[in-house]
């Protein structure tokens, strides 16, 4: 025994002492030098990769070479995860290439010509100047850090956005659009600019020690700049006209691409920390932190008051049921000296005791219901880990597509607790459409689900949008779907149907009670209406960022608050169910199966029409295709998050109650 723990504190120990060189998979630093200095250990050619470009105008998205830019003859696309592939990433070579430490001013890259009168150029320059009137922008990646493009906004601050926009447009009426502000020249009304020149910056710290040599890159920054230029050879990039392309194609349009790399030390800035300077400058991290913690703080306060208000109350009520006082319940006569007890003075009871014979009686549509609770615990164990791997730094913005690859993996791999809880509780409402129960559960909301996600693929492929999944992948998907979720369904279905029912506390009459006419507030329709009020409340700040990172092509990282924001939903979720069902328990009305689930589950619904109001106010999206892309992608969010906080008043408010009657005395 004492071998053992010797060597587990050995193995202990070696971890620590290794932790330091330790790195998130797929984030492992690399070293570059110069050619004279390379070797294996270090790269002497930095790689400029492209991704797909996007707009905050539109849903689609383009691959690279959709735009007719400048591509690489010998192309090597990096391998995608499923996570980038649904994302819609296409991440492939670029023709600018960089060997480090060595400037380059004004290197020509290719040039583009467009024939009037030519269909094949007309096409091709009519999609350009809808990607500069839309505002579509580059998204180019070094050494998997994002290029941004830092320039000075209000109060003296600097903005570094992880990507820059092709061109810009003044308008009929010598408006300036978007990106044309930042140039004075770009003033000739009804005319677009492109941004066919970029003075590149690379940013690196040098070092020597055992574990490394060579130097680490902390930094990619860029320039947009138009620059007219006719000869590819021999480009000027020092000023000059702006790359004019009028909205009229009257003549043959001729753009030459061009750019400049500097490569700057700066060994203040260490390699762990080189997305800081990203991160901080986003927009969503200027927000009010006292407002949220404030936000948060007004929440659990709440949160403890409806609990110690529930468990004072609820205390009162089982100290009166279960308190026996002769001189209350009965009442002691004699006559010609025998005695006994009459119970005309007895107290009548009333609340959620009179109800108890009906409390656990099967609800209708209950096999709907556990198929619903079963898909629910699926897509919250699946939540719960994600969020937890994401606060550990697995599923950083560093590693692109862990996130959306994570999520789908627990979900393929929690069919089994899916159909476990299904199957369980479907048992316990009295069912025996055993098969029915599982393939429902297995097969309806992930089928509704893909059936949303198949119909905004189509509209993406007509469209011609790199989001549009490819055909394999889709495969791929069905196969996950259906050769690993599905019969992990049913392995569980299996287990929870061999295992017995619940348990109930007391027994069920064979007669239903009437319930009595009940007041506005205890009827069904507003107790759900006003159920998901609170917990909406704790999550539509986080929601306003969230809706950002997915449309306004935001960087989201802050995953340790988003966490608590999660745990907060759970606790005012399951506080505000049992709240209110001991309101409609305590007025007899014992139909609290189906209302439970409802109550939490109706957040759902203040989510949409949050998302509503955020795509009419803070979205500049035109088009209907992308206006039926976003509410489409909306209500698969919608669907998933119903069955999620449904599942978690279900579940609070079933313990509650079987706590309860589990305590009283029943006669």
């Amino acid at each position: 025994m004492k071998r053992r723990i010797h060597i587990a504190f050995v193995l202990a120990c070696s971890l620590l002492c290794s932790s330091s060189a330790f790195y998130l998979p797929g984030l492992a630093p690399v070293s570059f030098c110069e050619e004279t200095n390379g070797g294996d250990d270090c790269q002497t050619t930095v790689e400029l990769f492209v991704n797909r470009l996007d707009s905050v105008e539109s849903v689609l998205p383009y691959e690279y070479d959709a735009f007719d830019f400048c591509t690489d003859d010998k192309e090597k696309r990096p391998s995608e995860n499923l996570g980038q592939v649904l994302f819609g990433e296409r991440i492939e070579s670029s023709p600018y290439k960089l060997k480090f430490k060595q400037n380059v001013k004004c290197h020509g890259v290719c040039t583009k010509t467009y024939k009037k009168g030519d269909k094949d150029s007309t096409s091709k320059l009519d999609f350009l100047k809808m990607g500069m009137q839309l505002n579509y922008q580059h998204h180019w990646i070094v050494d998997n850090m994002p290029v941004t493009w830092c320039y000075d906004v209000e109060d003296g601050q600097k903005y570094c956005n992880p990507g820059f926009p092709i061109g810009c447009l003044v308008t009929t009426d010598g408006r300036a659009k978007d990106a044309c502000v930042i140039n004075a020249e770009f003033n000739k009304k009804n005319t677009f600019y492109v941004f066919n020149h970029v003075d590149i910056k690379i940013t690196y710290h040098s070092g020597e020690s055992e574990a490394w040599r060579g130097a680490r890159l902390v930094a990619a920054t860029l320039e947009p700049k138009s620059i007219k230029n006719t000869d590819e050879k021999n480009p000027s990039c020092d000023g000059g006209a702006p790359m004019e392309v009028p909205a009229e194609f009257e003549n043959d349009v001729t753009i030459v691409y061009t750019h400049s790399v500097t490569f700057e030390e700066n060994n203040s800035i260490k390699w762990a920390s080189r997305w800081d300077y990203i991160l901080v400058s986003m927009p969503h991290t200027n927000i009010q932190w006292f407002s949220i913690m404030n936000s948060l703080v007004i929440v659990l306060f709440l949160s403890g008051m409806v609990a110690m208000i529930l468990l004072r109350t609820l205390h009162k009520d089982i100290a009166r049921y279960n308190q026996v006082d002769q001189e209350d319940l009965v009442k002691f006569s004699s006559t010609e000296g025998k005695s006994f007890l009459t119970y005309e003075d007895a107290q009548e009871e009333s609340g959620w005791k009179q109800v108890h014979g009906d409390v656990f009686r099967p609800p209708r549509k209950g096999m709907l219901l556990s198929v619903f609770l079963g898909q629910g615990t699926q897509i919250f164990i699946m939540t719960f880990i994600t969020l937890f791997l994401a606060c550990l730094g697995f599923l950083s913005p560093a590693n692109r597509g862990a996130l959306m690859t994570c999520a789908v993996v627990l979900w393929v791999l929690l069919g089994t607790p899916a159909g476990y809880v299904s199957a369980r509780l479907y048992k316990t409402f009295g069912g025996e459409k055993w098969k029915t129960n599982v393939l429902l559960t297995a097969l309806l909301c992930p089928g509704i689900v893909f059936a949303d996600f198949f119909l905004m693929n189509l509209i993406l492929w007509t469209e011609g949008s790199s989001a549009a999944i490819p055909f394999g992948t889709l495969v791929a998907i069905l196969a996950l779907w259906f050769g690993i979720s599905v019969p992990l369904t049913f392995v569980g279905a299996y287990f929870g149907f061999k295992k017995a029912a619940l348990e109930q506390p007391v027994r069920t009459n064979q007669i239903p009670r009437q319930i009595p006419e009940q007041s506005f507030f205890t009827k069904p329709v507003p107790g759900i209406v006003m159920g998901g009020i609170l917990p909406f409340g704790c999550i539509f700040i986080q929601l306003f960022f969230i809706l950002n990172s997915i449309w306004s092509h935001q960087m989201y990282y802050m995953f340790g608050f988003l966490f608590l924001v999660f745990i907060i939903l759970l606790i005012t979720c399951s506080e505000a169910t049992i709240l209110l069902c001991y309101f409609h328990l305590c007025a007899e009305d014992y139909h609290w199966w189906w209302r439970s689930f409802l109550t939490s589950g109706f957040t759902a619904v203040y989510l949409f029409i949050y998302a509503v109001h955020y795509f009419f106010s803070k979205l500049q999206i035109i088009g209907m295709a992308s206006t039926i892309l976003y509410f489409g992608y909306t209500m698969i969010m919608v669907l998933m998050f119903f069955l999620f906080t449904g599942t978690i008043g279900f579940f609070a408010c079933f313990w509650f109650v079987n706590k309860i009657y589990s305590v009283v005395k029943v006669d």
